[in-house]
């Protein structure tokens, strides 16, 4: 990914609208440099979901704070860049995501979790089969801000239940 640092900071620049209030992506080259520091961590993961029409960047998908054993759980993160929001595109790199995190990484558990205001995503990882487990006031720190979140979560079981078998 670090290939990827002048197109990812670009889209992250000209995605600022899309992502207010709700997250705050790496926008700088120093920023970009320390996320990846960060992914490469084994207790985070980071994916890049690209437009397979044309190989342009839609978004990317974290799973942070992975914690294996008997909690097997990670936080997930997301978001798409403008000009591919709502067309469908993040909804399947999301879910090639949470395939890979219920298969070849092994976890048991992923929770989202989204300002109430942004109603784009609750309703990605509610199309996704998350169920909705509560608000948790003050959850997160974004933009300078103590935010308040829905917690969404979504298990194994749950997935394989909804996902065909290939």
């Amino acid at each position: 990914m670090p290939a990827d640092e002048e197109l990812f900071v670009a889209a992250v620049r000209l995605s600022r609208d899309l992502h207010a209030p709700w997250i705050e992506p790496p926008d700088t080259a120093i920023r970009f440099a320390h996320y990846l520091q960060r992914i490469s961590r084994p207790e985070h993961a980071g994916f890049l979901v690209i437009d397979p029409a044309d190989g342009g960047l839609v978004g990317f998908v974290n799973i942070n704070e992975i914690v294996l054993g008997a909690f097997a759980s990670g936080y997930l993160g997301y978001a798409a860049f403008a000009g591919n929001a709502g067309c469908g595109l993040m909804g399947d790199g999301l879910a090639q995501v949470v395939g890979i995190a219920f298969g070849a990484m092994g976890l048991h558990r992923l929770e989202a979790n989204i300002q109430p205001s942004n109603k784009p995503s609750i309703s990605l990882v509610t199309r996704l089969g998350f169920r909705h487990e509560g608000f948790s006031p003050r959850y997160l720190r974004v933009a300078g801000a103590w935010r308040d979140h829905e917690r969404f979560a979504l298990t194994a079981e749950d997935w394989a239940a909804r996902t065909p078998a290939s």
